[in-house]
């Protein structure tokens, strides 16, 4: 799960997580968030952080802002470029240093301490987001600025920015009436709270499970790598033995190994009923809050449904060309779906296994016909991923594109022991950026996979001078024991490859303003980056490079690497449809007109899978009661379809190194750094993506890369 942030000054609390001590605060002069951060590159003195820090700092740094823009508001100046928008996009600085910290430290390892000031500032951070963009004096500079912005000669970039921060304030409330924007305030602020406890009470349940196995019985089936990553999860909880938690490194592999279809219906229904369980952390009647409140923010703004107002502001621009792209993978993807259980019956009847397949059964029997007909296991593919050897090879890609190079700084300071500090160099030498990777799962951790910033680049810092960007990835791998290395599936190294594209995203962005930096593009346009570099996990050249077996050294062999290429497309249609599944419910729940949601979600979201003709035994990859892309934040609300839609541009991006004849022909990464991952937000994504492919692209690679157009019979 990658999530773009917002604006400035409008906080997204998904993009979060460092474990702090307890201790009381001293002083409020003491509090080092406030102080000068001297560490190397401007970092965080993660050690010396406190949870009760928060609050003071916060405060602080609000009122700073707030001074900050009542300087702009009120200067006797005619408003200019320089005096208003550059000087908007200056302020705030030190508030989003301490955001940013403080929601990466809540994400990555919390604490209850943490937790309590999470819910306490979520409501007056969204007060002081609104008191921002809602600021009469200040919006009536560049509203005139806006109006008359053809006539002041701005470079292409300066153009891009007011017309981006207007419409930041519009949507925002600027315009509405003194009325609607009391009222509008109001609704973000409940908004901020109640996203903030559907994330808490994800966490809280993918925390509190646990499935202990017991004996040989219990872990039948299971190779050595999920025992040994079971054992590990076993040990971080203090139990001696093995434990399935909800890490979606761990559960998988469970489902798809384990003999025992009794605890693979246990540990699947445990995943898939997150957030759905009766008391405090029950997210359903959160989730129709939000969805209340969503949709009168879309009628304050005189729109009809939630998704009407949230696609506005895309590439895609309205619902009719979401589910245009929907409606064309959807019915491939069922046509896929059945070839693909017609093979699973036929292997499962070869067994003598009666009974139907259930969704906690799917995986455990395409692997058996992956095994059959492609002879890949995962048993004999991980050896030659080991975590170390991957990142190694994303870091080589990337400096085969680009140039640039990675220099582990293990002085830097970092939260958790776990994270990895890099220093990022461009090919003359100079430093560009910092770079964090958490790849472990913690109990403390919230799920999923995601790149934030701790600072954005741009060339806009108060007092002049270049800020270079501090961009973090985490994952939640499977740990390896002590003193073993950690060995990745194959999803796994795709998605490191994807959060690292969206981290150079990040680290190679070259613009003027932080507003128009690295990820905080259009939300169908954020995944393209992370996404088109997941093709280079499985480039023979990298293979040859990287993958090499974890005890002997020995190179993946090329038999093995044909056999891999073979099994590619194997469960797609599965993949496609859990994945599309998903996509049609965040659209249809935020389209619905009527001011009150649903009174049962689930059985909602239930009736709207039947009627599309879902398989049961498929499942989708998130439900609405745990969908922390749609409720943790509003990133993804009516937006989960933007996977899709950049896998269209990746898809057919990729293809200009195929037509090039290599994977890392100069030209074309040249062009790709240029005006993808360098340009942010600073040029329309549609002419970006002109620019670099000099065309726009074409569906058909999609659905090649995905197998689903039917072989000619």
């Amino acid at each position: 799960m990658c999530q773009p942030p917002l604006p400035r000054g409008r906080r997204d609390p998904a993009e979060e997580g460092c474990q702090v001590s307890a201790a009381p605060l001293t002083t409020a002069a003491g509090n080092p968030l406030l102080q000068d951060w001297d560490a190397p590159f401007g970092l965080p003195p993660f050690d010396a952080l406190r949870a009760e820090h928060f609050r003071p700092a916060f405060e602080a740094a609000m009122a700073v802002h707030r001074g900050e823009l009542a300087a702009i508001g009120a200067q006797a100046e005619p408003a200019s470029f320089d005096n208003t928008v550059a000087a908007f996009d200056r302020s705030g600085r030190l508030l989003a240093r301490i955001g940013s910290v403080f929601y990466n430290l809540t994400a990555s390892n919390t604490t209850p301490e943490l937790q309590a000031v999470q819910r306490e500032m979520a409501a007056p951070l969204a007060a002081h987001d609104n008191a921002v963009y809602m600021d009469m004096a200040l919006f009536a500079r560049l509203d005139a600025l806006y109006e008359g912005r053809a006539a002041l000669g701005l470079a292409p970039e300066q153009l891009r920015l007011l017309e981006r921060l207007h419409l930041d304030f519009v949507r925002a409330g600027a315009k509405l009436e003194p009325a609607a924007q009391q009222r509008y305030a109001e609704v973000m602020e409940q908004l901020a709270a109640l996203t903030t406890q559907f994330a808490q009470n994800v966490l809280h349940d993918e925390a509190a499970f646990r499935l202990e196995l017991h004996g040989e019985a219990d872990l039948a089936g299971l190779p050595d790598f999920v025992r040994a990553a079971a054992r590990q999860a076993a040990a971080d909880r203090g139990i001696d033995g093995h434990v399935v938690t909800l890490s979606r490194s761990l559960v998988v592999p469970f489902l798809t190994y384990s003999q025992r279809r009794d605890l693979r219906e246990a540990a699947w229904r445990a995943w898939t009923s997150r957030g759905e369980h009766a008391g405090e952390h029950d997210n359903r009647d959160i989730a129709r809050a939000i969805l209340r409140l969503r949709r009168e923010q879309a009628a304050l703004h005189g729109k009809g449904s939630y998704a009407d107002y949230a696609l506005a502001d895309t590439m895609a621009g309205n619902q009719a060309a979401v589910r245009g792209l929907l409606d064309e993978v959807w019915p491939r993807a069922l046509d896929a779906v059945a070839r693909e259980r017609q093979a699973l019956e036929e292997v499962k009847a070869a067994a003598g296994v009666p009974g139907s397949i259930e969704a906690w059964d799917w995986r455990f029997w395409a692997e058996k016909v992956r095994q059959q007909r492609y002879a890949v296991d995962d048993a004999e593919v991980k050896p030659y991923f080991a975590l170390d050897n991957v990142v190694a090879a994303a870091f080589d890609c990337a400096n085969r594109l680009f140039g640039i190079s990675f220099t582990p700084r293990a002085e830097l300071p970092v939260y958790h022991p776990d994270v990895r500090a890099y220093e990022v160099r461009d090919a003359a030498g100079q430093a560009i950026g910092v770079f964090l990777q958490d790849n472990f799962a913690r109990p403390s951790k919230r799920s999923g996979a995601w790149m934030s910033p701790l600072r954005w680049q741009s060339r806009n810092a108060p007092g002049g001078g270049v800020e270079l960007p501090v961009i973090l990835n985490n994952n939640n791998f499977a740990k390896g024991e002590p003193g073993r290395p950690t060995l990745l599936a194959m999803d796994d190294v795709r998605t490191l490859f994807h959060e690292f594209g969206h981290g150079l995203h990040g680290l190679l962005s070259s613009v003027d303003y932080e507003r128009l930096s690295g990820t905080q593009v259009l939300r169908d346009f954020v995944e393209l980056p992370s996404q088109l570099f997941e093709h280079w996990a499985l480039e023979p050249e990298v293979l040859a490079r990287h993958a090499r077996h974890v005890d002997t050294g020995a190179p993946i062999p090329d038999d093995l690497v044909q056999r891999m290429k073979a099994a590619r497309r194997f469960n797609q249609g599965y993949e496609t449809v859990r994945y599309c599944a998903s996509a049609i419910v965040d659209m249809a729940v935020h389209a619905l007109p009527d001011a009150e949601p649903p009174a049962d979600l689930c059985a909602f979201e239930a009736e709207l899978m039947a009627a599309q003709g879902l398989p049961a035994a498929v499942g989708m990859n998130h439900r609405l009661v745990h969908f922390q892309h749609l409720f943790s934040s509003s990133s993804y609300a009516a937006g989960y379809y933007v996977y899709l839609w950049a896998e269209v541009l990746d898809a057919d991006g990729y293809d200009a190194f195929v037509e090039a004849g290599s994977p890392f022909d100069r030209k074309t990464a040249e062009a790709l750094r240029r005006h993808i991952y360098g340009a942010g937000n600073s040029v329309e994504p549609g002419a970006a993506y002109a620019a670099f492919r000099g065309r726009a692209p074409t569906v058909r690679p999609l659905l090649e890369k995905r197998g689903l157009i039917a072989e000619p019979a």
